[in-house]
């Protein structure tokens, strides 16, 4: 039922609900981050998951419902495998550079920094690298496997955890996200082959 419901709304208004979709999906990224990886319990910070669903909701959601409207209007090629690897190109050599840019810029505006470029400059190529090891193949599943009005939700559930590395990135130092994302990693191996035994 809700499933209907929501189809319905995206039908008649796209770009409102992707938008709002991601906002909330935003949040729910900066949530995790906050409680389950930096464990803030009570001194949850608001204001920075405010910050994160704001984002979401006014720049990046309308951003991507307006690139994947862009991408299925224009880039339409006769063979779907070509059609699809140059979705992902273009995807990730000009949409996602822009958008880490953009995210990571907003944010120092956002908090205060005194230098916005500064901070952007700190994080840019690390999360944009991170941004490549995890997008392009899901990117490829995306747009070979699901329908298009789908895309970006399809893609924002996906994100929830793209979105608890971006708030983690974005809240703490350089090196300080280097080892998190190791430590990160470590628990989650050990989980894996505590449950596999």
């Amino acid at each position: 039922m809700v499933l209907r419901w929501y189809r319905g709304v995206l039908a008649s208004r796209p770009i409102l609900t992707q938008s709002v979709t991601t906002g909330l999906l935003m949040a729910t990224g900066d949530i995790i981050a906050q409680q389950g990886f930096e464990k803030k319990g009570r001194n949850h910070d608001a204001v920075r998951t405010a910050r994160m669903t704001g984002y979401g909701a006014f720049i990046f959601g309308p951003a991507a419902a307006n690139w994947y409207r862009f991408l299925n209007r224009y880039v339409v090629l006769g063979n779907k495998n070509t059609e699809i690897a140059a979705r992902v190109v273009l995807d990730q050599g000009l949409f996602s550079p822009a958008a880490v840019g953009v995210f990571l810029g907003t944010m120092g505006v956002l908090e205060g920094r005194q230098d916005p470029g500064a901070h952007v400059q700190e994080h840019y190529w690390q999360v944009l690298k991170a941004n490549w090891m995890v997008w392009p193949a899901f990117q490829v599943v995306n747009f070979k496997f699901i329908p298009t009005e789908h895309r970006l939700s399809f893609a924002n559930v996906v994100a929830i955890g793209w979105n608890c590395y971006l708030s983690y990135a974005n809240s703490h130092k350089k090196d300080e996200v280097k080892e998190g994302v190791k430590e990160l990693v470590r628990k989650e191996a050990e989980m894996v082959k505590k449950h596999l035994k």
